[in-house]
């Protein structure tokens, strides 16, 4: 009988020990840096631990939630269409945190923080961007980060959360309105280059046109001056034969002068590389006829050279 008690006695013995121990164990717990825990007694809020060792009754209050304070950052996408009928989907990245000393409240007021947080920037993004045209998205879309952190950080802090930024980090079209955008840039490149390339050729067509204008004139004053120089010389050769031998006139002299001229244009078609020779009938006889048409050619421009003065 003493037997059976003395055992009755170690088994209650070591079953106090053990829940003494176990009770010793569960009075500390440990919170980390940037962290908060929650401690509740027979589920009524008791206190907020801070970050390191910390004491709670056993079996009595119990850390419900543990509460980090760093920043984090929440990616939300939302599809919405702008005020040009155009479908785009924006990703928007929120970047929050628990305010320190609101931890029971954002424990305690929110069931989920997150939905909550997704509803706000759906809202506001969508009550935003209608107004807004594609190209006016692209370029504002600061804008609707900040009229999306705005909204957050006043409707959130009740909560004990803080935004602290919201970033706009992608604006993505349907992909026939990418390709129709990439097209009209296309578009627009190549009117440009034609432009360009129209100028280019309008100058070169011009360049080449006030070239060939001067090469004419050039050439006019070189035919001019070579029709001078030979006149000049047909007068010396008349003035020198007419005082060199008496009794001549000034018509037979030309007449001489214009054989030996023709008869040196004959030699040089001759000798000429590349010259393909023709074959006139013709005597020598016939430049008669050609001084008279010359003499009358010269007489004709002496009197039109004086009717122009």
């Amino acid at each position: 009988m003493q037997g059976t008690q003395y055992a009755i006695l170690i088994t209650v013995l070591f079953i106090a020990a053990i829940f003494l121990l176990t009770g010793l164990f569960s009075w500390f717990f440990t919170v980390q840096q940037q962290s908060r825990a929650i401690v509740e007694r027979f589920g009524r809020y008791v206190r907020t631990a801070r970050p390191g060792l910390n004491y709670k009754l056993p079996y009595i209050d119990r850390v419900v939630q543990r509460v980090s304070l760093r920043v984090q950052q929440l990616p939300v996408e939302v599809e919405t269409k702008t005020m040009d009928n155009v479908f785009v989907k924006l990703s928007v990245a929120v970047q929050y945190r628990v305010v320190e000393g609101n931890e029971a409240d954002s424990y305690y007021k929110l069931q989920d923080h997150v939905s909550q947080i997704e509803s706000y920037v759906l809202d506001v993004v969508r009550a935003k961007v209608p107004k807004m045209d594609l190209d006016e998205v692209f370029d504002k879309k600061d804008e609707v980060g900040s009229a999306v952190k705005s909204e957050l950080d006043i409707s959130m802090k009740v909560y004990g959360f803080e935004i602290t930024n919201a970033l706009v980090t992608d604006v993505n079209p349907a992909d026939n309105v990418k390709a129709a955008m990439n097209e009209i840039q296309t578009q627009q490149r190549l009117q440009v280059a034609a432009a360009a390339k129209g100028e280019a050729n309008k100058i070169l067509v011009v360049k080449n046109a006030e070239a060939d204008a001067e090469s004419k004139r050039l050439q006019g004053e070189g035919i001019a001056k070579q029709r001078k120089a030979i006149v000049d010389g047909l007068r010396e050769s008349i003035a020198a034969f007419t005082d060199q031998i008496g009794g001549v006139s000034a018509p037979d002299v030309m007449q001489l002068v214009l054989l030996t001229q023709y008869f040196d244009t004959m030699k040089e078609i001759g000798v000429s590389a590349g010259s393909k020779v023709i074959l006139m009938p013709h005597t020598p006889g016939g430049m008669t006829d050609i001084a008279q048409e010359l003499r009358q050619a010269i007489i004709t421009g002496n009197e039109s050279a004086k009717t122009d003065k």
